[in-house]
């Protein structure tokens, strides 16, 4: 393919003058990519630009993608950070595997992405931005927009920079402040290519900068320039137009796993109609769930900003002792620091929910992306025999379903319950819809009052002892780390006590098994080939699956919420099948779960590398294999 480059000056035409008539291209789909430096408002950008889709009705996926350099040096390759987002008039589940469009602000943001562009891809490049120091920075020998590196695709070059500058110099702002607005000279140019007004976008920059009006003047005179200039350039042929999506009716929001997963826990503290404690200590991917509950407190929420991760859940256990759903939040190194405490829950046999929103490990790793690595820690990863639940959500929306079903296995069980999100559920954000009230499941919480019989110890059918709130008249207590009597949770060192506690211990989280809903397999009941997966993996092997389905392979998949313990139908699922294939974002330790559990071989599809799944490497395995 020869190269395009298209270059324009500054129309003089503004956006309520002048108009360029172009005829508008219709795609069903389409797959844009955000990235600059890190200063550049990358983020925002992508933030801003979901938010006009979503208005539109589409069905979207988007993956931000931040450098874990909190400031590195400004053209830097480790400095540059992205925002995709897949937008479709069909169902999306992920955000992409390529890019159709590229949007770089600078040569590292080029040189970074590039190999991820389709084939005869779109490039929009901040020209003005490709200059020496900055193409040394990069690594590049010559000025990759001229030297033919780009002639596989369709090149727009725009100096931005400038344009954006032109658009302000009357404004009276300073410099520095000019150089921020050109990510919103960016987003009205994308925002007219796609066919989406900047009416809302205008007055979104006018209630995020209220404080600031000159600066919110500012980024409306940007956003309106680079519109201004995508509708009367003659350098664009055509628009594109996306159509709405078919979904089904009612209200809908965008938001993150993170998000979702806060709403789910204040869902489940109004289900419970119990107070809602979250003690935390702030970590990336994590903190953004303090964030969230913090602006929630009228909703009988309570949060403790701890001094550090062990400080965080011990304040959750006492808050769980002292009557209320007890939470507490964390991410890679953080777990591990919380795991005596852990240890202590289980023994006092409190509700409460610790969440793992995983990252690249181990140590600090790589703290801004994702992996599914801490798997075998939440199953394992405390001294003695300790076990707890864990369960895992496959999408942000899933994270709000997840966050109650979370609470309710604690409550009911008396135990604490692992909940794993990850990077990139927590910071991707799709449409979630809001869910009606009186449709969510029961969540039912019963503080023991009647004092005849008690035994702090006693159980109910369910292997749980009773939740006795301190100071309850007649039903004093003592809870610690040390062994209980099995009855009156006075201490005891009789071995065969201790050995009677561990086994009840094992069979209480054991025995949810049986409250797990039934598993659902997508695709043949029976047949060559199974993908189990787990967490965020779910989009791509959904459509892997769907696309090798198309070209006639026999190939079903089931996604595990609950994974310990596994559901009680797993084994004879596993069965049905030739041939067993677990993708996972690490190096395979769902496969080694269920090779230990069920004595069946299975194939690891390992992923280190701080990516999500493309479709296109679970359907060429899938091709592989059947």
């Amino acid at each position: 393919m020869d190269t395009q480059v298209m270059t324009a000056d500054a129309p003089e035409a503004s956006r309520c003058g002048m108009q360029t008539v172009r005829p508008i291209e219709e795609v069903k789909s389409v797959v844009i990519r955000f990235v600059g430096d890190s200063g550049d408002g990358m983020q925002l950008t992508g933030n801003e630009f979901s938010k006009a889709i979503a208005r539109a009705g589409h069905d979207f996926a988007t993956h931000p993608d931040y450098p874990s350099e909190i400031r590195a040096p400004t053209g830097t390759l480790f400095g540059v950070s992205g925002y995709q987002i897949q937008f479709s008039s069909g169902q999306v589940f992920t955000s992409g595997d390529a890019p159709d469009v590229l949007v770089a602000m600078n040569p590292a943001a080029l040189k970074t992405n590039l190999s991820d562009v389709k084939h005869g891809g779109m490039i929009i490049a901040n020209s003005g931005a490709f200059n020496k120091v900055n193409l040394q920075k990069a690594g590049y020998q010559s000025n990759p927009l001229e030297d033919g590196t780009l002639t596989d695709f369709r090149l727009y070059t725009i100096d931005i920079s400038d344009l954006t500058a032109q658009a302000l110099k009357n404004t009276g702002i300073a410099k520095k402040e000019v150089g921020r607005c050109k990510n919103y000279y960016a987003l009205g140019l994308m925002l007219y290519l796609y066919s989406r007004p900047i009416e809302n976008e205008e007055e979104n920059i006018r209630a995020k900068f209220a404080k600031k009006p000159d600066i919110a003047e500012a980024n409306v005179i940007a956003l309106r320039a680079g519109y201004a200039y995508a509708e009367s350039a003659e350098m664009f042929v055509s628009t594109y137009q996306v159509r709405a999506a078919d979904i089904q009716p009612g209200r809908y929001r965008s938001l993150t796993g993170n998000h979702a997963a806060a709403l789910g826990f204040v869902a489940a503290s109004e289900l419970a109609k119990v107070p809602l404690f979250l003690g935390s200590y702030p970590i990336t991917p994590a903190t953004d769930i303090l964030h969230e509950l913090s602006g929630l407190k009228h909703y009988n929420v309570t949060t403790f900003q701890a001094e550090d991760e062990i400080a965080g859940i011990c304040s959750t256990i006492g808050a769980a002792y002292g009557g209320v759903l007890g939470l507490t939040t964390t991410s890679g190194p953080g777990m591990a620091l919380k795991t005596e405490a852990m240890g202590l829950a289980v023994m006092l046999e409190l509700p409460l929910v610790i969440t793992n929103v995983q990252r690249g490990g181990p140590s600090t790793g790589l703290p801004t992306k994702v992996e599914q690595s801490d798997l075998l820690q939440a199953v394992y990863g405390r001294n003695g025999e300790c076990p707890i639940p864990v369960i895992a959500a496959r999408s942000p929306a899933d994270c709000f379903d997840c966050a109650i079903e979370a609470f309710r296995i604690a409550v009911k069980y008396m135990t604490p319950v692992i909940f794993l999100s990850d990077g990139g559920i927590g910071n991707a954000a799709e449409p979630w819809r809001i869910p009606d009230p009186a449709a969510l499941p029961p969540l039912d919480v019963k503080f023991r009052t009647n004092p005849d019989g008690f035994e702090p110890y006693a159980r109910d059918e369910h292997l749980a002892r009773a939740w006795v709130r301190p100071g309850t008249p007649e039903m004093e207590h003592r809870v610690g780390g040390l062994e209980k009597h099995f009855l009156t949770g006075n201490i005891s060192h009789d071995p065969l006590n201790h050995q009677r506690m561990v086994e009840v211990r094992a069979a209480k989280v054991a025995g949810i098994a049986k409250d797990i809903p039934p598993l659902e397999v997508e695709g043949p009941s029976s047949g060559d080939l199974l993908i189990v997966g787990w967490g965020s993996t779910y989009g791509s092997i959904v459509q892997a699956r769907e696309q090798a389905e198309l070209a006639g392979k026999s190939v079903a998949h089931v996604h595990l919420r609950h994974l310990n313990p596994l559901p009680a139908e797993l084994g004879d699922i596993l069965a049905r099948y030739k041939t067993v294939l677990v993708p996972e974002l690490n190096l395979g330790q769902l496969a080694r779960l269920l090779r230990e559990r069920y004595l069946r071989d299975v194939i690891v599809m390992p992923k280190v590398q701080g990516k999500m799944f493309k479709v296109s490497e679970i359907y060429n395995r899938i091709l592989e294999l059947c």
